[in-house]
This record gives C-alpha cells, sequence and structure tokens, in this order.
C-alpha cells in the first residue's frame, strides 16, 4: 500500500496544483446551489432532500470529467510506460488513482455541509437523512470514480473517456425511468441496476445491506476492468 499512497499524493497533488480542479468544484457547487436553493425556500422543509434528488445526475457528469485524465493523460504523453519501470503493481496504480479521485469528491462535497448547517438555522433539521445523504454520496462517488477510471484507461484521448466514462454513469442513474417500459419479469433486475434507487435508499437514512453491496459491486466491477485493461495494454 506504501506505492498506492505515493501514487494517492502524487495525483492529489496533480488535481489542486491545476486550475482545473477550483474550476470543476467551482462549477458544481454554483450548479447544485443555485438549484437547491431556487426550489428550498417554496418547498417550506427544513431538508436536504433536493439537493441529494439532484446529486446523482450530477455526479454522472461531474465524476467523469474529475477522472478522465488518471489514465489517458499518460497515456497520451507516454508517462504511463514509464509509470510500469518503477516498483509498482497494477493494483498500486489503480488504487492509488481511485483513491485520489474518491478524496477528491468528498473535498468537492465538503462546502456543501454549509447547506445542511444553514437550513439547521432555519428549521429543526433531522440528521438522520443527511448522514444518510452524505454517506450515500461517497459510495455513490465511490462507484462512478471506479467507472471513470475504467473509461479512462481505454482510451488516450480524455474527451473520449469522459463522453464513456458520462454515457455509462449517466445510464446507471437514469435506468429506473424505463421500469414502466420493461416487463415484469424484468422489472426487478433493471431496477437493481439502477444507481439512483440505492442511493435514495442511503439518503433516506436507511442503510440496507443490499445497496452497500450495490455500490461495492459497481466499485470493484470498474476497478478490475481497469486492472484488465491495463494488462492487456503492457
Amino acid at each position: 500500500m506504501r506505492q498506492a499512497i505515493h501514487i494517492l499524493q502524487k495525483e492529489i497533488k496533480g488535481y489542486f496544483v491545476s486550475p482545473i480542479a477550483y474550476i470543476v468544484i467551482g462549477i458544481f457547487l454554483l450548479a447544485t446551489g443555485w438549484l437547491f436553493f431556487s426550489t428550498f425556500f417554496f418547498s417550506n422543509q427544513a431538508t436536504l432532500r433536493s439537493f441529494f434528488e439532484l446529486l446523482p445526475l450530477t455526479f454522472a457528469f461531474v465524476i467523469p470529467a474529475i477522472t478522465m485524465r488518471l489514465f489517458a493523460e499518460e497515456l497520451s504523453l507516454g508517462s504511463y510506460e514509464t509509470l510500469l519501470t518503477l516498483p509498482v503493481t497494477f493494483r498500486d496504480i489503480i488504487v492509488g488513482k481511485f483513491l485520489a479521485a474518491v478524496l477528491f469528491v468528498a473535498a468537492m462535497l465538503a462546502p456543501t455541509l454549509s447547506y445542511a448547517v444553514f437550513i439547521a438555522f432555519l428549521g429543526d433539521l433531522d440528521w438522520g437523512p443527511v448522514v444518510g445523504g452524505y454517506v450515500g454520496a461517497i459510495l455513490l462517488g465511490a462507484a462512478f470514480s471506479s467507472v471513470g477510471l475504467f473509461a479512462s484507461s481505454l482510451t488516450r484521448n480524455q474527451i473520449v473517456a469522459f463522453i464513456t466514462g458520462a454515457g455509462i454513469c449517466f445510464t446507471l442513474t437514469i435506468l429506473h425511468y424505463v421500469l414502466f417500459f420493461l416487463p415484469q419479469p424484468m422489472v426487478a433486475v433493471v431496477g437493481y441496476l439502477s444507481a439512483n434507487i440505492h442511493f435514495e435508499n442511503i439518503a433516506k437514512g436507511v442503510l440496507d445491506s443490499r445497496d452497500i453491496l450495490y455500490f461495492l459491486s459497481v466499485t470493484f466491477i470498474g476497478l478490475y476492468g481497469s486492472h484488465l485493461v491495463l494488462q492487456e495494454k503492457s
């Protein structure tokens, strides 16, 4: 894990040395803040429900933008081959880059805690769903980060990596909208694949093992897929 931590530190520095990190965080906070507060005062309820309802769709596009450079940039510049000459394994590289993306997502979410503090001053905020919502947000962010990492490992082009990652994350987010059009035997299967349904369950303050297992499974599949792709490229 020592090598993975070194890669984690390198990637975190890479994020915050460039202005891209601050642009992404700024856009995320502006978008979520505007969408949340534009409806908050009309609902007349002390809750973060509307914020968490918007989060899966927002993450489906923001997180692939965060992860698109992780492998694609190195493959394009040729530094990936140099990385392989160092005493690191594929697992070290993948885990380090994945943890960097998850920490970035956590840093992006941290300022939104001010929304909860603001609402708590205005009314009687139930902190159970708030805590559940942020736990679900980290799990969702980890799952989408692994998908974005997988997409980035497939190509040298960051734009292609973004489109691929966003396409997969967006599909997982909106699957529950197509349940109405499916035959009854397929509803349960497709419904289980919907990231939005599992996130909503956790955001209600209910920690169900099936929801946690879903996010851990998506994360594992994304990371394992990245491992297979990198092995093929080596």
